[in-house]
């Protein structure tokens, strides 16, 4: 016989735990704790099986038929409810894992011990302040080139044309990290260097061979901070780029 809301209500907790069955393979397991999970018992394939639909008052007794009825429909297909709950719930949890911001700062972490701190810095501001707050959220393999040129344009157009370059450089190696992880099959940043506006290159000033000596005899009389005056000869005895320091 069916139960109802009420049964279900005032089920209490015994010295054992007990079902209240409902038909249709769907039953109220009552712990000895007073704590109610409602399960469905099937047989698939020749095997019994159970499957889990949640804790009661969580789930009424309704919702709980509903979710009987849809499993005795995949039955009917001739497909096991439960397998098919799990790979839903595997396709849950891989929309969260596979969105671009989660495998690019995976791929941050592999990359980050081989890096400077400001280096370190520097890239990881330039996901976080340019790229994951519109597309970050996006499934990796769902993204497209026109997507993804709409986030570089926005630097090009506020005048950062080299930064737009640098960041669709680390999106292109994060597009091809999760390829070569089975998160993606293609890189939509790889063709789109042609499609950004470019930047001239500018090279730092520098000191001819015949200018060094003045400048290492003025260096030994400077007086300023300690910090800047070690910083500039590690900087000459190590040739780094200053962001590399």
């Amino acid at each position: 016989m069916p139960l109802n809301a009420r049964q279900v209500e005032t089920a209490t907790p015994r010295d054992k735990a007990y079902k209240l069955a409902d038909g249709g393979g769907l039953y109220l397991m009552v712990n000895t704790n007073g704590s109610k999970y409602w399960r469905m018992k099937y047989r698939f394939a020749g095997k019994e099986k159970k499957l889990s639909f949640g804790t009661y008052p969580d789930i009424s007794l309704a919702e709980a038929r509903t979710k009987r009825d849809e499993a005795r429909k995949t039955l009917a297909n001739d497909k096991d409810p439960g397998e098919v709950k799990k790979a839903e719930l595997l396709a849950q949890k891989l929309s969260v894992t596979n969105t671009f911001e989660a495998i690019a700062l995976e791929w941050y972490n592999a990359k980050v011990s081989g890096w400077s701190k400001n280096y370190a810095d520097y890239v990881n501001r330039g996901f976080k302040n340019n790229v994951f707050p519109f597309i970050g959220s996006r499934p990796v393999n769902e993204i497209k080139p026109l997507e993804l040129l709409s986030v570089l344009q926005r630097m090009e157009k506020r005048g950062a044309p080299e930064l737009a370059s640098k960041v669709r450089q680390r999106c292109s190696e994060v597009f091809r990290y999760a390829i070569v992880t089975g998160r993606a099959e293609y890189n939509p940043a790889a063709d789109l260097a042609s499609a950004l506006q470019g930047y001239e290159k500018h090279h730092y000033p520098f000191l001819s061979a015949s200018e060094l000596p003045e400048f290492l005899q003025k260096l030994s009389n400077y007086s300023g901070s300690l910090i800047t005056l070690l910083a500039t000869r590690l900087l000459m005895l190590t040739g780094l780029r200053t962001v590399e320091l």
